[in-house]
């Protein structure tokens, strides 16, 4: 079996399928943005959450600026000056060489831009940029209300001036990674939350015409979504997905998948010969040889005076960089969490602790044939949910318990599924029994709050919104059982009530480790923040 994914014979022309994907760093909370210097033979890449730039060269890798303002995208114009996407700002600057720092765009129409992402320069100096609004959000971002209502894509001409909205307004429902085709009359434009890829004409005063799916369905199993992308000197569109990256004909065919043991947020090429592709990978920074480059984009054509010789610049990216705190990305059940660092204002946070009783985790327990108390063990997930429940209390964090109850031969419980069919033939969850007692160890306590409900979600049909808005919270922490149903449902329904989901996924469990690891690495990244307890109880503590 090779390193990466041939899906046509053609990949194997771009790169190696054996190649080595080497980490150059890691430590990082979430690192993005790589760009590489051509003349000075070094990489930056950004680390939002850590509100950091790094610097990576023959000597490993160093910070060389902090605060950076949240900094994402970054590229270079024509003449090396560094243009950036700021979270923390909603703007895209230039900063030059000299330390001198120029706003290029920070608003549309007197509002303020969401938050610049991503960022390419055409060859007649023209910039364009996207605005999704990561970086107003908690945890990778600085939380604000947003003042435009949608997410565009933006060119500021040669000359500067205003940004010019490039597409209809309500086209993109996160716009994220950019690049333009060889011949710059293309350019693509990906959408993180529909796991798309559109190709829009260049029109000769560099607006867009009509665009186009160029391709679909950038999902799986594994963690990755639509985030950085770039295009090489062939004409094929590379693009972060699930298990690392993947590369698409110009025709918009699928071609093959770059393996990477992290997901990868961003790309770029550099090195002397511009064939080593740069991933900044969540936590970490790697690189891999390819057989072909990068299109040609202006910043390129500075040369490479001074770089040295390609035997030099490649054993530069084989040394091993300095040494950092390791933040891990991926733990040991296999789960994608976000990395630690984030703060969480105890005031605004409330924590649920759904459907954990004893016939749905206990042994004896209505669903004990299930696997659920067993998978229930694996996890901790009881004595992990004990020790957020006891650290929130001591914080003033309410803790709402959320019980699945019944009356004797389930009158009023819908039989139309099968989950609920299987509720009543077994008399689970019927009030009064042990069943539907909550389990040792997770009681409620004088103070919790109480909510009883009869379908899987948290919300329906029950008190819970009542109760957060009469506490007036906003960030909800959702443990309990089970993974893929109860705390899946609840963590959608809450983030399309406009919430602030955080699923710490060791205090959850299911009837297996397959089902809770699919749920949390596939159905869960993008409308929650998956964590686990240790970094909620840092989180809060810190933001008290």
């Amino acid at each position: 079996m090779t390193t990466h994914v041939a899906v046509q014979p053609g990949f194997a022309d771009l790169i190696d399928l054996w190649a080595p994907v080497r980490q150059l760093g890691t430590g990082f909370e979430f690192s993005e943005g790589p760009i590489w210097h051509p003349r000075e033979q070094h990489l930056l890449f950004s680390d939002m959450p850590g509100d950091v730039r790094r610097r990576w060269d023959k000597n490993g890798v160093r910070e060389v600026r902090r605060p950076a303002n949240k900094c994402n995208g970054m590229t270079y114009d024509a003449g090396l000056d560094l243009i950036v996407c700021e979270h923390a700002t909603s703007s895209l600057v230039r900063e030059r060489p000299d330390g001198r720092r120029e706003v290029i765009a920070s608003h549309f129409e007197g509002m303020e831009l969401n938050s610049p992402n991503d960022v390419v320069v055409k060859s007649d100096g023209a910039i364009y940029f996207s605005d999704p609004w990561y970086g107003r959000m908690p945890v990778f971002g600085v939380e604000r209300p947003r003042q435009l209502g949608f997410q565009g894509v933006y060119r500021i001409p040669p000359e500067g001036g205003a940004p010019q909205l490039l597409v209809d307004r309500y086209l993109f429902d996160q716009p994220n990674g950019l690049c333009f085709c060889p011949t710059e009359d293309r350019l693509f434009v990906n959408d993180t939350v529909q796991h798309n890829i559109r190709v829009f004409e260049i029109k000769p005063d560099g607006r867009l015409g009509p665009g186009r799916i160029f391709a679909t369905g950038i999902v799986g199993p594994e963690p990755g979504v639509p985030d950085g992308m770039k295009c090489d000197a062939q004409g094929n569109i590379w693009v972060t997905g699930p298990g690392g990256v993947w590369v698409y004909s110009i025709k918009g065919e699928l071609i093959g998948k770059l393996r990477v043991p992290e997901l990868v947020g961003n790309l770029t090429w550099g090195g002397p010969d511009w064939r080593t592709l740069f991933l900044t990978a969540s936590h970490s920074l790697y690189a891999v040889e390819t057989k072909v480059g990068p299109r040609l984009e202006p910043y390129m054509k500075a040369g490479t005076a001074g770089a040295g010789s390609s035997n030099h610049g490649r054993a530069a990216a084989e040394r091993p960089a300095a040494h950092a705190s390791s933040a891990a990305s991926v733990s040991a059940n296999g789960t994608k969490k976000a990395a630690s660092g984030y703060r969480l204002d105890p005031s605004r946070c409330a924590l649920i602790i759904q459907d954990m009783q004893n016939d749905v985790v206990m042994e004896g327990g209505a669903f004990a044939s299930s696997g659920s108390p067993e998978h229930c063990k694996q996890q901790n997930a009881i004595a992990n949910g004990a020790r957020l429940a006891q650290a929130a209390r001591a914080r003033g964090i309410p803790v709402i318990h959320v019980w699945f109850i019944v009356e004797a031969g389930a009158p009023g419980v819908t039989m139309n599924a099968p989950l609920f069919e299987g509720l009543a033939d077994a008399k689970a969850l019927v009030r009064g029994t042990w069943g539907a007692a909550p389990v040792p160890g997770l009681e409620a306590q004088g103070g919790d709050h109480v909510v009883e409900k009869q379908r899987m979600s948290a919300w329906e049909g029950t008190r819970l919104e009542t109760v957060l808005r009469a506490l007036g919270r906003d960030i909800v922490i959702v443990t309990g059982a089970w993974t893929n149903m109860s705390i899946e449902h609840t963590a959608r329904t809450g983030a399309d009530k406009g919430y602030f989901m955080l699923v710490p996924e060791d205090a959850c469990s299911t009837m297996n480790a397959e089902w809770h690891t699919a749920s949390v690495n596939y159905a869960m990244q993008n409308v929650c923040v998956v964590t686990d307890v240790d970094a909620v109880i840092a989180a809060t503590d810190a933001g008290a």
